[in-house]
């Protein structure tokens, strides 16, 4: 576990770490980098570089441990759904995700249609939020894949937003997050996209939170929009030990 500066979770939990690029989205992918960085740390769970999909079974025995609950994203360095990450891990992780309700997991992917093939397998407990990102027209069938889930919340990552997304289905959508790209050349991210998107989840009923501008400077682009922070999410409900 590490605490997080993502501004809609509190901790990441890393059971599988590596990953391959699919969409345009991954373009300036944060794990990549962030893994290079550790690599050079001489940190051993990322020895083998980011294209190695690696599993860490020592990892499952991590939220067990934790004294208060915690809102957790899962394998912000990797995809759980990658097509190289067995089905029996798969099921070990959600098994923990399971074990422990007094926890939010948060489960992000790209390969929406391993999620839906894999979907009847796994069990989905209240306390996992199913998500998928969105990064242009291009791949919102992921959407549809993730609607025909029995994920309880179902999310959409719209990070980075790298084009229009006009007339999302939301139906069945419980939280859209957006975000703009950051780092040393990033994609530029229109007001009118952020601004539409806002607008129908407002007339939709759907929480929207708006996590930043990005830019090469994202703390300097903040992520007022209209004069003020979006942190809407859907209601927690966490269970005591």
């Amino acid at each position: 576990m590490a605490k997080s500066s993502i501004e809609w979770t509190d901790v990441t939990w890393n059971p599988t770490t590596g990953c391959t690029k699919i969409s345009d989205g991954c373009k300036f992918c944060y794990a990549e980098i962030m893994t290079r960085r550790l690599r050079a740390m001489g940190q051993e769970k990322y020895s083998q570089g980011f294209k190695v999909i690696k599993t860490h079974e020592d990892t499952l025995l991590g939220p067990y441990t934790w004294r208060s609950p915690k809102i957790v994203f899962v394998n912000s360095m990797s995809d759980l759904f990658h097509k190289d990450v067995p089905v029996d891990f798969i099921k070990k992780v959600f098994n923990v995700m399971n074990s422990n309700p007094q926890h939010i997991f948060q489960v992000l992917t790209k390969r929406s249609e391993r999620l839906l093939e894999l979907n009847s397998e796994l069990n989905w407990t209240d306390n996992i939020w199913m998500g998928v990102s969105v990064e242009s027209e291009k791949v919102v069938n992921r959407i549809d894949c993730l609607r025909e889930t029995e994920a309880k919340i179902k999310f959409l990552s719209l990070e980075p937003l790298i084009g229009p997304l006009a007339g999302l289905n939301l139906s069945k959508i419980d939280w859209v997050i957006v975000g703009g790209e950051s780092g040393f050349n990033p994609r530029p991210m229109r007001y009118e996209w952020v601004s539409e998107i806002l607008d129908q989840c407002k007339r939709e009923n759907v929480a929207f939170f708006f996590k930043q501008w990005g830019g090469k400077n994202k703390k300097a682009a903040g992520r007022l929009l209209d004069g003020r922070t979006y942190d809407e999410m859907p209601s927690l409900e966490l269970e005591e030990m």
